[in-house]
């Protein structure tokens, strides 16, 4: 692995290479998806992208927590969080990558090539 975090702009990069679209339509078009996405899981909705995985939306109660540091108890207020579930296709390309290291499959080299990376 080589630690490098994907950023918007080596998003909107690889689409600007990989579609043809102009910097400035590929950076309009990474931001409306993120924002979109964003969006949905703001109203609470499910959002399932196919051989990628899904984010969902969990409601946690209120519940009673420890001050680490002192012992106390203390109420934990009910919330809600966001939690992301890896579908099987990509798990399973995680986990080829990992035993074959060459990287496994189609477009996960893309992005690491617009943004001047190895796939490794």
């Amino acid at each position: 692995m080589t630690g490098k975090t994907v950023t918007r702009a080596d998003l909107s990069e690889a689409v600007y290479q990989t579609v043809g679209l102009s910097r400035t339509e590929s950076a309009d078009l990474v931001e409306l998806f993120i924002d979109e996405i964003c969006d949905c899981i703001v109203r609470g909705e499910a959002v399932k992208l196919s051989s990628f995985g899904s984010f969902i939306v969990r409601k946690k109660g209120e519940r009673i927590g420890r001050n680490p540091k002192t012992g106390e108890e203390v109420p934990i207020s009910p919330r809600r969080v966001m939690v992301f579930k890896p579908s099987n296709v990509l798990k399973q390309r995680i986990n080829e990558k990992m035993v074959d290291g060459a990287g496994g499959g189609a477009g996960g080299g893309k992005i690491a090539a617009a943004a001047g990376g190895s796939d490794q």
